[in-house]
């Protein structure tokens, strides 16, 4: 299996509705990559290694796949209308990590 992981780095400038990303990025997903997601789940940044810390990441989230395969078949046809969703709910860029889940 393969996880996905997006990250949305946390400034002083950062805009993020999350709301939005919750009710509405999240349901686009699965819409547009249907069953080729095995599960998924939505971490909300509270604090760095320390209550007082600012969180890294206001958002971090995880789509896990069967493999790359299924992931590269089912996201490279929806990425522009995935990605055209962004400035809907962040001013910022997400960091995006594939990593092979053991």
């Amino acid at each position: 299996m393969i996880k996905l992981t997006v990250m949305y780095p946390n400034s002083p400038n950062t805009v993020f509705d999350k709301d939005y990303y919750i009710n509405q990025h999240s349901n686009l997903l699965k819409d547009l990559l249907g069953e080729a997601i095995i599960s998924s789940d939505i971490n909300l940044g509270l604090s760095g290694a320390s209550p007082e810390q600012t969180a890294p990441y206001v958002v971090i989230a995880n789509l896990v796949f069967t493999s790359q395969e299924a992931f590269q078949n089912s996201f490279v046809p929806m990425a522009e209308k995935i990605l055209a969703d962004l400035p809907n709910f962040t001013n910022t860029q997400p960091v995006v990590q594939i990593s092979e889940v053991v």
